[in-house]
């Protein structure tokens, strides 16, 4: 198969799995805390280049329903960006894979939540300071559990079965 063509799909599923599983899982995928298990996806990143449009186009698909204009540019971004320094990442080093996607959410997503969604208090932390910190804290957890949790687990599945399901060989 064309290299061109196989990149285009692959980034073409990967986005459309990712923003299914988004939307399959929105109760759990979005807002203050949250495991947005399509996340895990961005060890995709080890196997194909073709993982870093797919997580941004699947993020900005399943962004786009949430309806915050903050939330489709900002969270789609840092998506982006989290992938694209995930792709600088070694292969020997392939369990660094998602600490990009954990440490680059953790950093962005609470300023989304708390400017786009209005989530300016979280239990007895009302000021933006403090709200902003404990959603730092959720979001790491929620991306930790989703990337390393989820993220390795499928990693190591996926290192069986990729050259059959991707039509490469290694």
């Amino acid at each position: 198969m064309n290299k061109k063509i196989r990149f285009i799909t692959q980034a073409a599923v990967i986005a459309a799995v990712y923003a299914v599983l988004t939307l399959a899982t929105w109760e759990f995928s979005s807002y203050a805390i949250q495991v947005r298990a399509s996340e895990a996806l961005c060890v995709l990143i080890y196997f194909t280049p073709a993982a870093i449009p797919g997580m941004f186009v699947g993020c900005l698909l399943a962004n786009i329903y949430s309806g915050a204009w903050i939330d489709v540019v900002f969270g789609s971004l840092a998506t982006l960006v989290a992938a694209l320094i995930t792709g600088k990442i070694p292969k020997k080093h392939k369990y660094l894979y998602p600490l990009p996607t954990v440490l680059v959410n953790a950093a962005v997503i609470p300023f989304v939540l708390y400017y786009g969604y209005g989530i300016t208090s979280m239990g007895n932390f009302t000021t933006t300071f403090g709200c902003i910190g404990i959603m730092v804290l959720t979001i790491m957890a929620g991306e930790a559990i989703a990337c390393y949790g989820i993220g390795i687990p499928f990693m190591k599945a996926m290192t069986k079965i990729w050259p059959k399901i991707s039509g490469e060989t290694e």
